[in-house]
């Protein structure tokens, strides 16, 4: 049944957060070449550090994370994730606004 199978519960989000060195050129570049092989694997940032991929089914997600494990960096942390769309769903997301400097009143023109 079509409804069995796209449900929330079933239809999963894997998330990869990751924590690279950057200090050298080849760390910068390792670090440049994972975030790329992560968007060609279809993953789109979250946050700087924090890429998901939707995903139908767990069989898929799994798919998905054993591309992730064969590009690997030697070095730094990376975490891989799997929630379901429910769970997903339900995260609160909130944007914070930088100190904007306090707009001055503009000057009104007359004109004849």
């Amino acid at each position: 049944m079509q409804q069995d199978r796209l449900n929330q519960y079933r239809i999963m989000w894997v998330l990869v957060l990751f924590d690279l060195p950057t200090e050298t050129k080849k760390d910068r570049k390792v670090y440049a070449d994972f975030r790329k092989n992560l968007q060609r694997d279809g993953f789109t940032m979250f946050q700087f550090s924090i890429y998901l991929r939707h995903c139908m089914s767990m069989e898929n997600a799994n798919v998905h994370i054993k591309r992730v494990k064969k590009f690997l960096p030697e070095k730094g942390h990376v975490g891989i994730m799997c929630i379901t769309d429910k769970q997903f769903g339900m995260m609160e997301l909130f944007y914070g606004k930088s100190a904007e400097a306090k707009k001055t009143e503009g000057q009104q023109l007359e004109l004849f």
